[in-house]
C-alpha cells in the first residue's frame, strides 16, 4: 500500500478560497433560522423606492400649432441678455435646432410650414369619384320614379277629361 504523504503528493489539498466581507456569498443563517421567511429579510438599511416608476408604453411626438411657434419665435427675438434664450429652450423644452428650423420658415414666408403636417394615408381621390358617382345614381333613380308617376298622373288627368267632355287646352309641342 502506498502511504498517506504519496497520496498527497498525487492530489494536493488546495485550501477553500478566502471570502472577504465585502464579497457577496451565501446569506449567513442564524442558529434555529431555517426558514425561508428568515432568509427573505434584507440584512441592510429598507432600500427606498422612488416616486412614480410607471414607463409609458409609448412616446408621442410633439404637435406645435402655428401660434405657439410665432410666440416662442418672438420671445427668442426679444432675449437680449445673455442666457436669457437658453433658459428660454429650457423652460419650453426645445431644442436650438428646432429654434433655427422655425426661423427659416418664418424668413422664407413657408406658413403651412409652420403648421404640422397630417400624418396617415392620403385620401383616395377614385374612392372619392365612386362614392359620388353612386350617390348621383340614386338620385337619378329617385328623380326617374317621380318622372314617371308624373307622367302616371298627367295620362290620368287627359283620360279624366275625356271621360267627363271636358275640352282641354291644346299643346303646341305635340
Amino acid at each position: 500500500m502506498k502511504s498517506v504523504s504519496s497520496s498527497r503528493k498525487l492530489f494536493p489539498v488546495v485550501p477553500a478560497p478566502k471570502v472577504s466581507a465585502g464579497e457577496r456569498s451565501e446569506p449567513k443563517r442564524a442558529v434555529g433560522a431555517g426558514t425561508t421567511a428568515a432568509l427573505a429579510q434584507p440584512a441592510g438599511p429598507p432600500l427606498l423606492v422612488a416616486g412614480n416608476s410607471e414607463v409609458v408604453a409609448k412616446a408621442s411626438r410633439r404637435r406645435f400649432t402655428v401660434d405657439y411657434k410665432l410666440k416662442i419665435l418672438d420671445q427668442a427675438d426679444a432675449c437680449h441678455q445673455a442666457g436669457e434664450l437658453g433658459a428660454l429652450l429650457r423652460r419650453e423644452g426645445l431644442y436650438s435646432s428646432t429654434l433655427a428650423l422655425w426661423r427659416h420658415q418664418r424668413q422664407e414666408g413657408i406658413l403651412s410650414g409652420l403648421t404640422p403636417r397630417t400624418r396617415g394615408r392620403k385620401p383616395n381621390r377614385h374612392g372619392q369619384l365612386v362614392a359620388e358617382n353612386e350617390q348621383l345614381k340614386r338620385q337619378n333613380q329617385k328623380l326617374s320614379k317621380r318622372l314617371q308617376q308624373a307622367e302616371i298622373i298627367i295620362e290620368f288627368q287627359k283620360k279624366l277629361a275625356e271621360a267627363l267632355g271636358i275640352p282641354l287646352k291644346a299643346e303646341s309641342n305635340e
